[in-house]
């Protein structure tokens, strides 16, 4: 038996599935799921993450944080929480950033939200102390500091193309033997009704079932009790089109090929997270690039490569370009920081 038996199986007795229903089978089946079955990240893996690149992203990241925590009275004590932490690069890169801001550490417990056992075994390696949440609903009740860091493009996503007034699902069915897509007959989507003044006929408009609740969470959090979150991610302002893709050994590869085999994400609609973060504010969507270089990425980059020479030096160069220039994640990945009101957003962001 294998993902893709089951997920057939389960078609030929109850129909086709949405992508949403789909998603959360390949990537958080207890048995074939792909989170729950391996580590995919690095160059043995599937892809690899900006922690994974470079120490800088993580150092620049925490002192943000920290100044922020600074510029808000350093609250105690304060939850300084990752979400989907992979294997705990960023947040160890984060503390070992932080260790010389006065107090930081000595206020802060740290908070992975992460479900997959495997994930949870190598972060608990990298951050022996960090407690282990499956929601950001049992977050402590405190000023909440946060990353997520190509979180939300893992949330399983549902499409709908839009038909008249109307929107008809693009779901998951069986043709032959095979795994295809198919749709369902278009009907009003109140949840879309804003999207009918900016789409026409033949639009993909993805929706994200997760992102509001998880959103109202932390925003819910960071109103009440101060704080502040750095969500880095690749999207846009606003949902447009089909962004639905896998990943396998560096590659894309089809969504319906392998199941449970390779990695899928979506573009995050930045403009529904700020929607959902009230009454939280929100700042404005910031290229990755121009935040780290906001941040001081460059003058970083330069005081490293004083130490290295030869591949080491080569090697550390490739990464500052790979996070920072428009062709590479530069102008793909955006920033928005959640904060609350009388307050500042974090370094790096502008209200």
């Amino acid at each position: 038996m294998t993902l893709r038996d089951h997920i057939i199986g389960q078609i030929s007795q109850t129909g086709p599935i949405s992508i949403a229903d789909y998603m959360a089978l390949c990537l958080m089946h207890p048995t074939w799921g792909y989170y729950v079955t391996r580590d995919p990240f690095g160059a043995a893996g599937d892809f690899t993450t900006a922690p994974e690149i470079s120490q800088m992203f993580g150092e620049l990241i925490g002192l943000s944080l920290a100044q922020s925590w600074l510029d808000q009275g350093a609250p105690a004590p304060f939850t300084l929480a990752e979400l989907g932490p992979g294997r705990g690069t960023l947040m160890a890169d984060v503390l070992r950033a932080t260790a010389n801001v006065p107090g930081f550490h000595a206020a802060a417990a740290v908070h992975l939200v992460e479900t997959s056992p495997h994930l949870r075994a190598m972060q608990s390696a990298t951050v022996p102390n960090a407690i282990h949440h499956d929601t950001v609903d049992t977050l402590p009740d405190a000023p909440l500091f946060l990353i997520a860091n190509e979180f939300f493009d893992a949330l399983p996503i549902r499409q709908f193309v839009r038909e008249g007034q109307g929107w008809a699902e693009r779901v998951v069915g069986i043709e032959g033997d095979a795994l295809a897509y198919g749709l369902t007959p278009p009907a009003p989507r109140p949840a879309l009704a804003h999207r009918i003044e900016d789409t026409q006929d033949g639009d993909v408009v993805e929706l994200c079932p997760a992102l509001p609740g998880i959103t109202a969470a932390l925003g819910g959090r960071i109103a009440a009790f101060g704080g502040a979150a750095l969500i880095i991610d690749y999207g846009d302002w606003r949902s447009q089109g089909e962004t639905l893709q896998a990943l396998a050994g560096h590659c894309m590869t089809d969504p319906l090929a392998t199941p449970g085999e390779a990695d899928l994400t979506a573009h995050v609609d930045f403009d529904a997270v700020a929607q959902a973060a009230t009454p939280a504010l929100y700042s404005r969507l910031t290229p990755q690039g121009v935040f780290l270089e906001r941040l001081g990425i460059t003058e970083r980059a330069q005081k490293l490569a004083q130490r290295l020479t030869g591949p080491d030096l080569d090697s550390h160069i490739a990464a500052h370009r790979r996070l920072t220039h428009p062709d590479e994640m530069g102008t793909l990945f955006k920033v928005m920081a959640l904060y609350p009101e009388g307050h500042a957003p974090p370094a790096g962001c502008t209200p």
